[in-house]
């Protein structure tokens, strides 16, 4: 089976009500004026939980030869997620915002296209959802948090850009106003300037509503290349992606300070 036929009977279940699509697949959306954004869906029977992976520089998936393709830490680990008994969905970008920004990234729009993700997922399965983001992909979950929270079982930050020169940073939005769960997730030897690890102890405090908040600082891994602020380097979890993911979903599973 081509991966254009799983996606439409990925589809056609979906709009009949079933929850199948036992195969990873496309799965695209409709959304704002006539717009539409896309998701890889990865299920896993009998799921703890949902996460929706949100990458970081300008978004999206990578998506090339009917697979993801990008070097992001959540995109390159989604095998590991779905490993962990999790549902996994990594979210592409809308078809009229081929490269996110900052700003589309705090937007109503932005959270629009997420809510109507999140909504097509309910179809397919009742499992809680977690929004897990990496670097600039945390702009988006805290913004994403503080507007859907109601809807979503708790939030994960990893290499979260923690520098108040950043105008959108976590620190800079109103994330006192949290109630979720919320976990902190960091490369100690993270040397991207905009994503320093001393920084997340502020970003920590700040979560004064939190039902339930943690940090976790996290060493090792590996053959760190290329620039500091990119995926291969410590910044992406080089080399530790293991633990890292089940350090995440074991915490999912059991949120505690």
């Amino acid at each position: 089976m081509t991966w254009w036929t799983r996606m439409v009977l990925c589809v056609l279940l979906v709009g009949v009500g079933k929850l199948g699509c036992a195969a990873p697949a496309l799965m695209v959306v409709p959304t704002r004026d006539g717009q539409n954004i896309s998701y890889w869906w990865m299920p896993r029977e009998g799921a703890t939980a949902t996460v929706i992976l949100l990458s970081g520089g300008s978004g999206g998936i990578g998506y090339k030869d009917a697979q993801p393709r990008s070097n992001n830490f959540l995109i390159r680990s989604r095998d590991l997620f779905e490993q962990q008994g999790l549902n996994v969905a990594l979210l592409g970008n809308p078809s009229d915002m081929r490269e996110m920004d900052d700003t589309w990234r705090i937007s109503e729009s932005h959270r629009t296209d997420v809510l109507n993700v999140m909504t097509d997922i309910r179809r397919q399965t009742l499992a809680p959802i977690w929004l897990v983001g990496t670097s600039r992909g945390t702009v988006s979950v805290a913004a994403l948090a503080l507007g859907l929270q109601d809807q979503l079982a708790g939030v994960v930050l990893t290499a979260a850009i923690t520098s108040h020169s950043v105008t959108a940073s976590v620190p800079r939005q109103a994330i006192d106003q949290l109630r979720l769960p919320v976990l902190i997730y960091h490369h100690r030897q993270d040397a991207c300037r905009i994503t320093q690890a001393h920084e997340t102890a502020a970003i920590f405090q700040a979560l004064r509503q939190a039902r339930v908040k943690k940090l976790m600082v996290v060493d090792g891994g590996g053959d760190p290349v290329g620039d500091p602020c990119q995926a291969r380097h410590w910044h992406g979890f080089i080399g530790v992606e293991e633990r890292v993911v089940k350090d995440i979903a074991d915490w999912i599973r059991r949120p505690q300070p």
